[in-house]
């Protein structure tokens, strides 16, 4: 079970890569896209542990120079001083022009290491290889690379695609269950978003919420066609300039949650988890989709063991207060992504803030 799936772009197309045992072709792979000999692996303690030398010794293989750096693990590392790190190692290993920064960890070592990629002699190559299922599936495709401000996520940033993607299904099986859920949310966003048929292969699934219950071809399937979802939008709008902004639905609440419980609480697919539950009640109350739909969404969240409640003790008001500093917000109008029917969404600035209220009062 192998695919390849193109991201076509104006400015570079990659390929995103989805096989079991694709860690160990990683210098293979790299070696035929003709990069420099200077490598720079950066991940976090606990994937280096698992399968650092299995990527060091692929990439020493294919005649790479390699060396490496590993970031403290989670969102609260996110920031500026962690990028530090990886300037100070590539300025101490000579990293080149045509040298490239490979991300070997989850979508916070992936976003990292892209934003350290995009600013380091201002831009050298960079390659992921996603760990997680929410990064295989999310945030290792698309090129948004960032760090988080104290005052809120993903504030300073570039876009700055990778010269591939490579996914292999096989590490998800170290992966701790709440991380296997929290990429489910995604899953399950790019079903609502945009893929009818693979929110129902997922409703047709007896357990979603531990990867041993779910048969292999399925998993490989909610890789490819996940993958195949992102590729698709970001090849028609690389800069968030319109369409992009459907992957953001349920990230606009999710987000404030998540801030608001400091990265702790909350992991960022159970903040997108909640926040779709929120966005879909809202839509309901719209009148843009039925409580039918809404209905078969929390199904979906509560077969896969993600949230569908606010947190105990959020304040309310400093909810909608932190959708005000949201990066979606366009001249003070906060942005929601709101679905339609499964499978479509709109995108609109005309939610009343008492509708928002009064539906997370309600949750």
């Amino acid at each position: 079970m192998s695919a390849v799936i193109k991201v076509n772009l104006p400015s570079e197309s990659y390929d995103i890569a989805i096989a079991p045992g694709n860690l160990d072709k990683l210098g293979a792979q790299m070696a035929s896209l003709n990069l420099g000999k200077k490598v720079l692996l950066v991940s976090n303690p606990a994937i280096f542990r698992h399968y650092g030398e299995r990527a060091l010794n692929s990439l020493k293989d294919a005649g790479f120079d390699v060396t490496n750096c590993t970031l403290g693990a989670g969102e609260r590392y996110k920031n500026l001083s962690s990028i530090q790190k990886v300037y100070d190692k590539a300025l101490e290993n000579r990293l080149e022009r045509s040298s490239t920064m490979v991300a070997l960890g989850g979508g916070v070592v992936g976003d990292m290491t892209g934003f350290a990629a995009a600013t380091w002699l201002r831009g050298i190559n960079f390659v992921q290889v996603p760990t997680t299922l929410l990064s295989m599936v999310d945030a290792s495709i698309g090129g948004k690379t960032g760090v988080n401000h104290p005052q809120g996520k993903n504030l300073i940033g570039a876009f700055h695609q990778p010269r591939l993607v490579l996914i292999d299904p096989q590490v998800l099986k170290t992966l701790p269950i709440r991380e296997f859920r929290a990429g489910m949310a995604e899953v399950i966003k790019y079903g609502v978003i945009w893929d009818a048929d693979l929110f129902a292969q997922m409703e047709n699934c007896d357990r979603l919420d531990q990867m041993r219950y779910i048969p292999e071809s399925l998993v490989q399937t909610i890789l490819e066609r996940s993958c195949q979802a992102k590729a698709d939008v970001v090849s028609k709008d690389e800069k968030e300039a319109g369409l992009r902004a459907i992957l953001n639905y349920g990230h606009t609440i999710g987000h404030a949650i998540e801030s608001l419980t400091g990265y702790r609480t909350v992991n960022h697919g159970e903040g997108v988890a909640i926040g779709m539950v929120a966005a879909g009640q809202i839509a309901v109350e719209l009148k843009l989709w039925d409580e039918k739909s809404q209905e078969r969404q929390v199904n979906l969240m509560q077969k896969t063991g993600l949230p569908t409640k606010l947190p105990a003790g959020i304040d309310i008001d400093a909810i909608v207060d932190a959708l005000q500093t949201d990066k979606k917000v366009k001249a003070g109008k906060v942005r929601f992504v709101l679905p339609t029917q499964i499978g479509a969404v709109e995108i609109t600035d005309k939610v009343p803030s008492d509708t928002i209220h009064q539906v997370l009062q309600q949750m």
